[in-house]
């Protein structure tokens, strides 16, 4: 989709009634649906964190989606695919200050160049026992991008139309933190399998501008 008109459904989509957890669940396994129900004492306790959707022009001017893989290291979310963002730190204001100051620090996006469109539906990790804050961004330039090198191994620009793509969600089998062997909805973007609460925060994205677009 060309970013002139992506720019045209921001209205729709800053306005839009999130779909909320009945989207996100569309990307989660039954075992894991299950574990999350069994766990709302624990998310009342859990660390907080928030990231960005981030949607920019690519040098053909088509609209994009940044994501990251991440690190190899010893933890839950070593060598995955996210969006950019990160824990709470005690000077950010709020959520949203958050998934500004972590984007800028792990892509080098400036966080006055991002233009927030809107807060969505937070999700709740629990290998890391973390609640996620997302938020849908844009930029109107063209960016380059400069990946934190102790966090950030590759950047991945996803292209809008590829991501809507119906042929972008899959069933993969995978071996989580929480069972082996199970299959997983994912989505497959630019060669990747993008699974877990990043799945489950794309998904709301997907249906959000979806509907604005056939609205």
């Amino acid at each position: 989709m060309n970013f002139d008109n992506f720019k045209k459904i921001l209205p729709k989509i800053a306005k839009i009634q999130l779909p909320g957890v009945s989207s996100q669940l569309k990307m989660a396994p039954d075992i894991r649906q299950k574990e999350l129900k069994a766990m709302e004492d624990r998310m009342k306790d859990a660390r907080k964190s928030a990231v960005m959707a981030l949607f920019y022009p690519n040098a053909a001017h088509e609209t994009t989606l940044v994501l990251i893989l991440r690190k190899t290291y010893k933890g839950v979310h070593s060598n995955q695919v996210g969006f950019p963002g990160g824990q709470v730190d005690p000077e950010d204001v709020n959520f949203e200050a958050t998934a500004l100051r972590e984007t800028e620090e792990e892509v080098g996006v400036h966080r006055n160049s991002i233009q927030v469109i809107r807060e969505l539906t937070s999700t709740y990790i629990p290998p890391s026992n973390f609640t996620v804050m997302p938020y849908i961004g844009i930029l109107e330039e063209t960016p380059t991008f400069v990946p934190q090198p102790s966090e950030v191994e590759s950047i991945i620009e996803v292209s809008l139309t590829d991501f809507l793509s119906e042929t972008s969600m899959i069933e993969k089998e995978l071996t989580t933190s929480y069972a082996k062997n199970i299959q997983v909805p994912a989505f497959y973007l630019n060669n990747y399998v993008v699974w877990g609460a990043t799945a489950m925060m794309l998904s709301e994205v997907k249906d959000i501008i979806s509907k604005a677009i056939s609205n």
